[in-house]
């Protein structure tokens, strides 16, 4: 596969990544043997970047990474998140990017993944209560203390990226980026990144699987699955999104690859690396497939007409989670 500089600080990973959360929470019934078979198969396909977070369980998902790496740390790339807090029983408490909770998290991170260091820590979600040099200046001290390689920022505003990233480079900034979510390319996220050499990971690449082409009715999600609460996949705006979906498999087929890997294939265009989700080997390896994918100015310019900017119907989140973005 591939290897990408992530950003200007000497971070580099595979191209595409793999998003760990749904191994652990969100999306129905988990197994953890085909979770850490499917992570093995990551590692043997060229995948280094392995994402995951203190929240997505809360503490299983890095403790399965954790377990997953034993004896094999140095194969991955581990990035997780702080900043949204939990109690050491997993008791959700809102959003906290003090400097006090953020070292007390990463010392917590770091025993449940079982490693000595963090490659990418990001700040999950920025705290309106705290300034954002404050955080940074946390994260910047666990740098200097040799817990954290490098930092990153998720769902940032470009002032807050830039007013972070003059604190300490920034290596990347995650956010949503997809065929149905390209917002950043218009607030000036996407502008910010690239004025000041910071990379782009991409998550929810394949519309939290809506662009797989596979899901065709909210009926076929299991009752704890969140997208039963997405805006998305609710009511009118479910059938105007499968619409554009139908849209993307056209252009699919007449490629000769599935929905994903065109979705894919799109997005590491952009120069993002894409962190699609699963927790079964058979989708990972369609995904992983993506990265040798060349899409043409021609075909590039047919996939802009049928998802445009724009062109998705509902908001990302529930309306309670959409005040968290762009902090």
């Amino acid at each position: 596969m591939e290897i990408r500089a992530l950003g200007g600080q000497g971070l580099e990973v595979g191209a595409e990544g793999l998003g760990l959360m749904g191994m652990s929470a969100h999306y129905g019934a988990t197994d953890e043997t085909e979770s850490l078979a499917t992570i093995d198969r990551a590692l043997e396909l060229g995948v280094t970047l392995l994402d995951t977070a203190e929240g997505y369980g809360p503490f299983l998902n890095e403790q399965l990474l954790g377990k997953a790496l034993a004896g094999r740390r140095d194969a991955a790339v581990v990035a997780t998140k702080t900043g949204v807090e939990f109690t050491d029983e997993g008791a959700f408490r809102g959003y906290n990017g003090t400097p006090e909770y953020i070292r007390r998290s990463a010392d917590r991170s770091l025993r449940h993944l079982g490693t000595d260091h963090i490659d990418l820590y990001y700040l999950h979600r920025v705290d309106p209560n705290v300034p954002i040099e404050e955080s940074v200046g946390a994260l910047a001290e666990l740098v200097a203390a040799g817990k954290v390689r490098h930092i990153g920022l998720c769902e940032a505003a470009p002032a807050t990226i830039a007013r972070a990233h003059a604190v300490h480079p920034l290596a990347a900034v995650q956010t949503e980026y997809s065929l149905f979510e390209r917002g950043i390319e218009h607030d000036g996220v996407l502008d910010t990144l690239r004025e000041l050499g910071i990379g782009l990971v991409a998550y929810s690449p394949l519309g939290r699987g809506f662009l797989s082409g596979a899901i065709t009715t909210p009926d076929d999600f299991a009752a704890d699955d969140f997208r039963r609460t997405d805006p998305r996949f609710q009511g009118e705006n479910f059938g105007r999104n499968l619409a554009v979906v139908e849209q993307v498999r056209r252009l699919a087929a007449e490629k000769g690859v599935t929905p994903s890997q065109l979705a894919l294939a799109w997005t590491l265009r952009q120069g993002a690396v894409p962190i699609p989700g699963t927790k079964r080997r058979r989708y990972l390896e369609e995904n992983i497939a993506a990265t040798a994918v060349t899409i043409t100015d021609a075909e590039l310019a047919a996939i802009d007409a049928v998802a445009p900017h724009g062109v998705v119907s509902g908001d990302r989140y529930a309306p309670e989670l959409m005040q968290s973005l762009n902090g």
